[in-house]
């Protein structure tokens, strides 16, 4: 075996052993908590020694950010909104209904929730909660309203403050108060698609013009 072969080799070994330390401190920060979820236990959830953890991640915040960030691409896909074609109105609902179902997720709601209880790190982790999820979308939004603006669909002088709107719209919709008690009502497609029927419609009237029509 060539030199080289040893070094990619080893390479892929290595990314390996980096992805099952991040997928074994997924699932504890989910169950237990940033606080409670110590390295020790990672390690013995990977099957692996502590030192490992430390070749690949600095500290614990290192691990959970590597840890949050792999869980919103897992939850919060690269591409939310590419391939979304027709109308403004088309594209706005296909749209807002990939962002509310994913904000409905049980995991989604679990990891929400996992930063807001850690009194002592809060202010980290929602950092690192912001830029891994809600950061990213309102980016891929922003995208989407410039291909809107740009083909004159809608009019969208300001794309990433439209985003943020846009975002709030389905963040602050009532069934994510109603999953805690209610799951079956808040992920009742009917319930959905007129939720997200009156957010777009209410966005598009705020973003049409003489020149642009939905």
């Amino acid at each position: 075996m060539s030199g080289d072969s040893q070094s990619r080799r080893g390479r892929r070994a290595n990314e390996a052993l980096g992805q099952t330390i991040v997928d074994a401190a997924c699932e504890l920060f989910e169950e237990l908590g940033f606080h409670a979820a110590t390295l020790d236990k990672v390690a013995q959830r990977a099957k692996i020694s502590k030192l490992s953890i430390y070749k690949h991640f600095e500290s614990k915040e290192a691990l959970f950010a590597a840890a949050f960030a792999a869980r919103c691409q897992q939850l919060v896909p690269q591409r939310l909104f590419e391939g979304i074609d027709g109308s403004a109105e088309d594209q706005l609902m296909a749209a807002g209904s990939s962002l509310l179902r994913t904000l409905l997720r049980p995991e989604v709601r679990n990891v929400e929730a996992m930063v807001m209880a850690d009194a002592p790190n809060q202010k980290s982790l929602s950092k690192v909660h912001y830029e891994a999820g809600p950061a990213h979308i309102i980016a891929q939004l922003e995208g989407l309203l410039r291909r809107l603006h740009g083909k004159a669909l809608l009019n969208v002088p300001d794309p990433l403050q439209s985003a943020r709107l846009f975002a709030a719209l389905f963040k602050g919709s009532d069934l994510l108060i109603i999953a805690r008690f209610n799951g079956a009502r808040a992920e009742d497609d009917n319930e959905i698609k007129s939720y997200c029927r009156s957010a777009v419609a209410m966005f598009i009237a705020a973003h049409s013009s003489d020149d642009a029509a939905g």
